[in-house]
């Protein structure tokens, strides 16, 4: 293979061949192609796009460049769901082992936040003792006690992945459909499954800023999910306004637990019952019903002791993070409410530390905003529209002014 010669090729608009694409990815996960190449062909990748058949290529060679989940034969269906973000979307908390009571294996395999967008691992642990770090084999011994299992990529799964969204992120090279299509598809056929909900989300604190944008995505990863032989469900949901009435780890959390006891915010409810419906076999009413019954709670609680969680904590979880300052935000004016930015709520979020702007950044599990308030609230000038936590009163005061630099009354 030269190098230089596939570069060219696809910088002038060619069809690469399934075997240049694999050898391509082999030679990258090995160590035989350099980043400096690999950058050029995602830059070319990036301005010439790629054929579905292309993009299918490039999520099997990434898929195989690392191992799979195996399963017993008599298993039952094996179903995930895959969000492409939000400003508090803790879906995945609730909507896993909800899955999981209808007594199908969920191996869901989730990632960290960056930028804005929140992510399920940092979520989960923000339950102390929780442990995300699981091998292949103990997630399947848990699949078969439980039924559910929430995990991080580990360094056997899709290795061609991790370098390639790490040149991604500094070659300016994020922002491509069939790399993007590659990254989430070849995670998720990793778990070997047999039906997969894609949750596409447009809008201002959205990847996809356009619904159109968010169809085009939705529409590659369905064709190559379903040319390997998944059966692929999507739904497209706006986000320009954060899910549910909080934004932070800890906050979202606890609004999972809430969520899974019956008292969850309409929206977030309703979400997650849409896309569970979707990869279920009972019907989103009796999905409602174990939301409403407590038995998605306890299988929440399985899941948390099953991977070494703090069960005790989660009576009392509001108290296990709390921020050093508490700030109400009252409306101001009188009126109805018309916008509450989600892309602003989320940078106010990011610069509280709930979020990272690098992949190495820590996060602060006690840090972001409760209470918010929706589009369409009748407010009074004295009512609050929402609550900061944060770890100091200037972080708070630079918070309540991104937070208002979102927030429209009229």
């Amino acid at each position: 293979m030269h190098v230089p010669s596939l570069i060219e090729k696809k910088r002038e608009g060619g069809i690469l061949t399934d075997d240049e694409i694999r050898a391509a990815i082999a030679a990258f996960t090995s160590g035989d192609l350099p980043d400096y190449q690999m950058s050029a062909l995602a830059m070319a990748i990036y301005f010439r796009g790629m054929s579905p058949e292309e993009t299918a290529s490039l999520t099997r060679a990434m898929l195989e460049s690392g191992e799979v989940f195996r399963y017993p034969p008599d298993h039952p269906p094996i179903v995930d769901k895959h969000s492409t973000g939000g400003i508090g979307d803790k879906v995945s908390l609730v909507l896993a082992p909800l899955l999981a009571c209808d007594e199908l294996w969920v191996p869901m395999i989730s990632g960290r936040g960056l930028g804005i967008t929140g992510g399920t691992l940092d979520k989960l642990e923000a339950i102390p003792g929780f442990n995300v770090n699981v091998t292949q084999a103990d997630a399947l011994s848990q699949l078969q006690r439980i039924g559910v299992v929430m995990m991080g990529q580990t360094t056997d799964i899709c290795p061609a992945d991790k370098k390639l969204y790490a040149l991604r992120d500094v070659s300016g090279t994020v922002p491509s459909i069939p790399l993007i299509v590659a990254s989430i598809m070849s995670k998720k056929l990793a778990e070997t499954l047999d039906r997969l909900v894609l949750d596409v989300k447009y809008g201002s604190g959205a990847f996809m800023k356009t619904e159109t944008d968010a169809v085009a995505l939705a529409d590659a990863m369905r064709e190559v999910g379903e040319a390997m032989g998944v059966a692929i469900f999507t739904e497209l949901n706006p986000m320009n306004e954060p899910l549910g009435r909080t934004v932070g780890n800890a906050l979202e959390v606890q609004e999972a637990i809430d969520t899974l006891r019956g008292d969850g915010p309409a929206d977030l409810v309703a979400i997650t019952l849409d896309l569970a419906s979707r990869v279920s076999d009972v019907s989103r009413e009796q999905l409602a019903r174990w939301l409403d019954d407590g038995t998605a709670w306890e299988k929440f609680v399985q899941l948390v002791e099953a991977q070494d969680g703090d069960v005790g904590c989660l009576e009392r979880y509001s108290a296990v993070h709390p921020a050093p300052v508490r700030r109400e935000i009252v409306a101001g004016m009188s009126g109805r409410v018309t916008q509450v930015d989600a892309h602003a709520i989320g940078h106010a979020s990011l610069e509280l530390g709930a979020g990272r702007s690098r992949a190495d950044d820590a996060v602060d599990f006690s840090v972001g905003f409760s209470h918010l308030t929706k589009c369409g609230t009748t407010v009074t000038a004295d009512q609050i529209v929402g609550i900061i936590h944060a770890r100091s009163e200037s972080d708070a005061d630079q918070a309540e002014h991104g937070f208002r630099a979102g927030l429209t009354i009229t």
